[in-house]
């Protein structure tokens, strides 16, 4: 097995070429990796097959798609202030789907704390509202794109309170103490598997792509009762393979690990 997880961000829009909007580089990579003949397989089964409770063809031949920090671009057709009209995440794939035939999907993991987003719909973006998750049990019906969580409010700077202990802001690194975990990790769960139901929880993605010992080596294998997470995903950029330490799974991030259609199929190859 050997899969690459390609993640992109839905509020990178800079610019409407590939190197500066994350819904351009979508659109043309989603064509790229049909005209290869690859597959696009959910998440899910990569970890399903990860864990042997799926046979290795599930995910031959396959890619995975993962976005990060859950906006309203994930779902929504937005105009943007200085960018024009962008079509959502969700509209890709569906364009795609009508366009090839092909089978699409991909997981959305989400900043989970209606506080935290609020604020960052401010600080991040332009105040307009465009962090709500009144699109996320929507898009779980649907099954076009699954919610996972990004945490409870990303320790994110901008933001004036977190749920680290010390305000040590701006990493994922300072999440290494056991309440601090449950604060950002399995609160975050509880408060989506109750948004969500009869959804669950199962996935997660360490904000920054930063992880610790403690997360890897101690509270993600020893609390599985307590967070119910079957895997969690950084960014180191490799593909997933059998091998791989389903508590710090790769993943290549569009903008970092590829900057052009052609960079993506040296990732692809």
């Amino acid at each position: 097995m050997r899969v690459p997880v390609l993640t992109y961000h839905a509020n990178n829009i800079s610019g409407n070429d590939y190197a500066s909007n994350d819904h351009v580089a979508l659109v043309e990579d989603l064509r790229l990796i049909h005209r290869k003949g690859l597959r696009i397989v959910p998440l899910s089964h990569v970890v399903d097959v990860l864990l042997g409770i799926a046979p290795a063809s599930d995910v031959e031949n396959a890619v995975a798609i993962s976005f990060d920090d859950g906006s309203w671009f994930d779902w929504h057709d937005i105009e943007h202030p200085t960018c024009g009209p962008q079509r959502g995440f969700a509209g890709i794939l569906r364009d795609f789907a009508a366009e090839t035939g092909a089978f699409v999907h991909a997981t959305s993991f989400v900043i989970v704390s209606p506080g935290a987003r609020a604020i960052l719909d401010k600080t991040c973006l332009i105040g307009r509202g465009w962090w709500g998750d009144d699109w996320w049990p929507e898009a779980q019906r649907e099954g076009l794109i699954a919610i996972e969580s990004h945490s409870w409010d990303h320790n994110h700077h901008t933001l004036p309170i977190t749920a680290q202990r010390d305000q040590r802001k701006g990493t994922f690194r300072t999440i290494d103490t056991y309440a601090d975990a449950e604060a950002e990790i399995r609160q975050a769960n509880d408060w989506l598997d109750a948004r969500l139901a009869p959804h669950r929880v199962s996935l997660f993605a360490y904000p920054y792509g930063e992880s610790n010992d403690y997360l890897v080596r101690a509270y993600l294998p020893r609390h599985e009762s307590e967070h119910r997470l079957r895997a969690a995903f950084g960014t180191k950029p490799r593909p997933v393979e059998v091998s791989s330490n389903r508590w710090l799974l790769p993943r290549y991030v569009c903008g970092s690990d590829w900057k052009s259609p052609t960079e993506l199929e040296t990732v692809l190859a």
